[in-house]
């Protein structure tokens, strides 16, 4: 019986022992923020799946701007093809989500998308300068969807950067950045700009232009 009573209480103490490690464990893990690695990782990737939403929107109606412009005869060959190519370009490359782990991969994306955007816009510049191409009630509504598309996109990456931002202080700061070498927590790459005021302003596409 005393030799059945130690065994009994040996293996109570070992059980205890182990529930206070995961208890220990799970104190430890809250108190150097993995649960906000977890929260912060979840928005960074609902962020960026909007951003690509919008991107996709975008992309979208490239066909059918291409075709009503096709039907101007004097319209500008070059531009017409920049906009095409640049669309095939952003389209083409593939997107998964270790992207958004992938520094030089997300970069190439977004300059893609960035010469799509470009060509965009300076195909709407050159549409002011053909009356039929103005006065087209198809393309009109075009430049109306095209308009809030890119102010959609424009919102779209200002949530990804506040998201990516909040994460990347996370990864980098005491006591968090011991959480995110043990969990292999990388930053994340986020738009970068020329100019500051392009985070918060949209692009400008004047579309009542006489």
């Amino acid at each position: 019986m005393r030799v059945y009573a130690k065994v009994a209480f040996f293996t109570l103490e070992i059980y205890m022992t182990r529930w206070l490690l995961i208890l220990l464990t799970a104190l430890s893990l809250t108190g150097c923020g993995y649960n906000d690695f977890q929260r912060l990782d979840e928005q960074t990737k609902s962020a960026w799946s909007e951003v690509l939403n919008q991107y996709q929107r975008r992309a979208d109606l490239v066909p059918n701007i291409v075709a009503t412009v096709k039907g101007e005869a004097a319209f500008e060959q070059e531009t017409l093809t920049k906009v095409i190519e640049a669309r095939a370009k952003a389209t083409s490359i593939q997107v998964t989500p270790e992207t958004l782990n992938n520094p030089e991969a997300f970069n190439k994306f977004q300059a893609a998308q960035g010469e799509l955007g470009s060509a965009l816009s300076r195909l709407m510049a050159v549409s002011e300068q053909y009356p039929s191409l103005k006065a087209n009630q198809g393309f009109s509504d075009l430049r109306v969807q095209l308009e809030g598309t890119e102010n959609r996109v424009t919102v779209a990456r200002n949530r990804y950067i506040q998201a990516v931002q909040a994460y990347n202080v996370l990864v980098r700061s005491f006591p968090s950045n011991l959480t995110a070498m043990v969990f292999s927590y990388q930053p994340k790459p986020s738009f970068t700009v020329q100019n500051e005021a392009a985070i918060t302003t949209p692009p400008v596409v004047d579309f009542n232009k006489k």
